[in-house]
C-alpha cells in the first residue's frame, strides 16, 4: 500500500472511532510514539507499550468527542487533525482540545507518530 492509502484507510478508522482496529492494522511492531511533554510516556517504543499508552489515556479521560479529519499527506508522513471535548477523570474539569498526529510510514507501516498539542 502507498502512504496515501495507509493514510486514508488509518484515518477512516479513527472517524469510525476504531483507535485500537487502526493501530493494530497499521503499526510497525516497534513504532515509536512521541509526546509534546516531558516524562515516562514522552517517548515510548513497541505496540505494546503504545497500547498501554492508549489505555491509560482512555483510563484517565472520560471521551465525550473525538474528531479526526484528514489525512494531509506528504511524501512518506501524513498528518492527521484531531478536535477532542473530554473530562479528566481526577479533576472532574471538562476542556475541549486540538492535537496534530504526524505519522510516518516505513514498507507498509507507521514506524513512528509524533503528536502536537
Amino acid at each position: 500500500m502507498s502512504t496515501q492509502q495507509i493514510a486514508q484507510a488509518f484515518t477512516e478508522l479513527l472517524k469510525a472511532n476504531k483507535h485500537e482496529e487502526a493501530a493494530a492494522t497499521f503499526n510497525d511492531p516497534e513504532i515509536v510514539s512521541i509526546e509534546a511533554m516531558d516524562g515516562p510516556m514522552a517517548r515510548i517504543q513497541g505496540t505494546e507499550a503504545v497500547k498501554a499508552k492508549s489505555d491509560w489515556w482512555y483510563g484517565a479521560h472520560e471521551v465525550h468527542s473525538v474528531e479526526a479529519q484528514g489525512p494531509y499527506v506528504n511524501g512518506d508522513q501524513f498528518a492527521v487533525h484531531f478536535a477532542m471535548d473530554l473530562t479528566v477523570r481526577e479533576s472532574g474539569e471538562r476542556s475541549q482540545s486540538a492535537e496534530v498526529g504526524l505519522y510516518t510510514v516505513k514498507d507498509g507501516r507507521i514506524v513512528e507518530e509524533r503528536f502536537f498539542y
